[in-house]
């Protein structure tokens, strides 16, 4: 459908929503959702402003191929200036929200101020309202949800919210919608917290129009849902084991981050598998994993619905934990499990599934675990100051760290408030696996070495989505490179990064990626959208938009200071696997990866590039 050219402002102080016309002239620069919703936070916020403060702004946005019949065209973001980095955040999520709001007919809701009381927001096609919220605070997404679903009289509402994490601003809270999707890296259901916005409920029957080319169009999705399911990866890995295939494949390459990143394998990686998930277990006969399934118009199905043993300890008293719910992927299942020495399948989809339920983003929460265990280990936090004895491995101190963390209790304050703030609180700022204050995903880079230039220059701190370079690195798409070798990585990366901004910006998912390129997705934008979309347009909307992303973090006071690795992925050699002896060589890529960028030895796009690109 392109776009429906309408923007939703919500001022929260004021109590009011107001229609306004979308800027046509930025839909062409910088297409939609990420590229757009970025372009509209950079041109109304102050780039110092406190992320938590009424001055800050949260865009919830689509893009011109949400809601269309694009395979994975369901998804949205959520972008703002993130309190856990202080950088520009913007978060994706999938789900069947997005297509909602487009089918509400808007593109975008802009949220600025901060309600006086808790609020949420519910709008019906043209009609938007804020309506209390005093009795949905306190509540979890998954309370949230339904009490909304309920009180409407309508299951078709589509729901997002925070849970008690996003509202005690827990610096990793998540925006949560359709139960266990989530926009949700960098804090941004702290920033909707802050600004006493529950939830956002939305009912659309408009349905989709205003197709450029329909019989075009037709013919671009079908052609490309084709590739996704010739390929191996979007056609029978993702469907089969989810992302979490990856596990036992990344620790055989000695690239799985263990016992935050002291190690580079761990020996109980096939425990926390999705073989693992699929098997029946000897308690109860039955295996964790229920079901694949999919987001909105998605021919994937990468997602997972798991079923917890119900005599485990975490939920044997609980049953509110042993129905069908969202499991593992490999992301979380990392952070929960190996990041923290854990073995346990059970302990995680727990942790998982508190996560889910409260609004928390289960990689920097497992990863501050992570450092946490390591200061444990070290005699630095003790059992008087924790509460609980927490050695690496231990599936009892991760449920109970998760429980305090989620509702912002005891020492979970302190793990809320991320692994950079907690390990220089506690004098060993090193530990804390991050890059920009956001902690890594579940990739060693000394084992993958483009991914320690893909964290460094990520500009929402560390971030494995912004750069999938272990594609080429590891699974050979759309060629394959050398992981353990930093030759060709700044040009890799810079493509990844460009190609990317424009996946997220036509409001896809980015894990068609395994299959397309940017020639699959160009006819169907091309066909939806007017104007004209060639390949050269959306190479330089890409670029174009990661630069703006990089010229707002530059304003913000982040220098090439800020492009870093922790010292022990550049100082201590991974001791075992492919990558033995090796540390990442982010000195070497980094200089190279700037000139080719266009930037300044001091990481600033010159004046040519930003000319160039009409920045």
């Amino acid at each position: 459908m392109g776009w429906n050219r309408k923007v939703l402002r919500v001022d929260l102080t004021a109590g009011t929503c107001k229609e306004e016309p979308l800027n046509m002239q930025w839909a062409q620069d910088y297409l939609g959702s990420r590229g757009l919703a970025t372009k509209y936070l950079v041109s109304e916020i102050d780039p110092k402003v406190d992320p938590l403060s009424a001055d800050n702004k949260m865009i919830m946005a689509t893009g011109p191929l949400t809601g269309t019949m694009a395979s994975t065209g369901g998804r949205y973001t959520v972008v703002t200036k993130g309190p856990l980095t202080g950088a520009i955040a913007c978060s994706n999520s999938g789900g069947f929200f997005g297509a909602e709001m487009k089918f509400a007919g808007w593109d975008m809701i802009i949220f600025e101020g901060k309600s006086p009381k808790p609020v949420y927001l519910f709008v019906e096609n043209d009609k938007a309202e804020l309506r209390d919220a005093g009795h949905l605070w306190g509540k979890s997404c998954w309370d949230t949800e339904e009490t909304i679903k309920h009180e409407l009289q309508d299951p078709l509402v589509r729901v997002s919210s925070i849970g008690v994490a996003g509202e005690n601003q827990v610096l990793f809270a998540c925006v949560v919608n359709d139960l266990h999707r989530a926009a949700g890296r960098s804090g941004v259901g702290a920033v909707m917290g802050s600004k006493n916005l529950k939830a956002v409920a939305l009912r659309g029957t408009k349905g989709v129009s205003g197709i450029k080319d329909f019989r075009a169009f037709m013919k671009a999705t079908t052609d490309a849902k084709k590739v996704l399911a010739d390929n191996a990866v979007t056609g029978q890995g993702l469907p089969t084991y989810g992302t979490q295939v990856l596990m036992n494949v990344i620790n055989e390459m000695g690239a799985l981050p263990t016992r935050n990143h002291r190690d580079v394998q761990f020996e109980d990686a096939g425990k926390i598998s999705a073989e693992a998930m699929a098997e029946k277990r000897p308690s109860d006969g039955k295996s964790q994993l229920v079901t694949n399934a999919a987001c909105f118009g998605c021919t994937i199905a990468c997602g997972r619905i798991s079923e917890i043993d119900k005599g485990h300890f975490t939920v044997k008293n609980s049953p509110k934990y042993w129905g069908a719910s969202g499991g593992l992927e490999y992301e979380a299942a990392w952070a929960l499990g190996a990041a923290n020495g854990v073995g346990d399948l059970e302990a995680l989809q727990y942790a998982n599934m508190i996560c889910n339920e409260q609004g928390m983003d289960p990689i920097s929460f497992g990863a501050t675990v992570g450092a946490v265990m390591e200061l444990y280990d070290m005699g630095v936090i003790t059992k008087d100051i924790l509460g609980i004895e927490a050695p690496f491995g231990s599936a009892e101190a991760l449920a109970k760290m998760v429980e305090m963390t989620a509702m912002g209790e005891g020492f979970g304050k302190e793990i809320g408030q991320g692994s950079k703030r907690l390990c220089t609180k506690f004098g060993h700022p090193e530990l804390s696996m991050s890059v920009k204050g956001q902690e890594f995903p579940a990739y060693d880079s000394r084992g993958i070495q483009g991914m320690g230039l893909t964290y460094a220059t990520s500009n929402r701190g560390a971030c494995h989505l912004r750069s999938y370079t272990v594609a080429s690195e590891v699974l050979g798409i759309p060629v394959k490179t050398d992981p353990l070798t930093t030759e060709g990585k700044p040009e890799l990366v810079k493509a990844f990064q460009d190609a990317t901004a424009v996946f997220d910006s036509a409001g896809i998912c980015v894990f068609t990626s395994f299959a397309w390129t940017l020639a699959d997705v160009q006819p169907q934008l091309d066909a939806a959208c007017e104007g004209e979309w060639t390949m050269d347009k959306l190479n330089e909307v890409g670029e174009r938009i990661w630069n703006m992303e990089r010229m707002f973090n530059n304003a913000a006071g982040f220098t090439a200071k800020d492009d870093n690795l922790p010292p022990r992925l550049t100082t201590e050699p991974a001791k075992v696997g492919p990558a033995k002896g090796l540390v990442n060589g982010l000195a070497t890529m980094l200089p190279e990866y700037y000139r080719i960028r266009g930037w300044t030895p001091e990481g600033e796009p010159t004046t040519e590039t930003t000319a160039r690109l009409g920045l």
